[in-house]
């Protein structure tokens, strides 16, 4: 699936379907976005298609003939497919790289050296 940001109205129901447990309704994504945004049923539905045409979710019958989505990828492989297309269009990975790490907490920077570890072990 092509990688980038997404949109405004995207980006806010990926992060519902993200923070639920289970497949949700498109009246149910409307319903819990209408609590901070106004948007038309009809706009948040074809948002949600175009996010399941674009391999983002995954859609299942539910009842009444309508469809439940629930997300194809988690909001962290979201995260690093990001990183990961970032890195490729950096001019200099090893640089943009060094860079990215300059700007760490010391438990992010953490996190990434357990990260490595884990890494180098799986590789022998």
């Amino acid at each position: 699936m092509a990688l980038r940001g997404f949109g405004e109205l995207e980006a806010a129901i990926m992060d519902f379907l993200w923070s639920q447990e289970g497949p949700r309704t498109v009246r149910e994504v409307h319903t819990a976005l209408s609590a901070t945004r106004s948007s038309a049923y009809t706009t948040v539905s074809t948002v949600v298609d175009n996010l399941h045409k674009k391999g983002w979710l995954r859609r299942a019958a539910a009842a009444r003939g309508a469809f439940s989505y629930c997300p194809v990828a988690s909001r962290e492989e979201y995260g690093a497919r990001l990183m990961r297309e970032a890195l490729d269009g950096s001019g200099d990975r090893a640089e943009a790289l060094v860079r990215f790490v300059g700007g760490m907490s010391d438990q992010e920077a953490a996190a990434l050296g357990a990260a490595l570890q884990s890494h180098q072990d799986r590789l022998g």
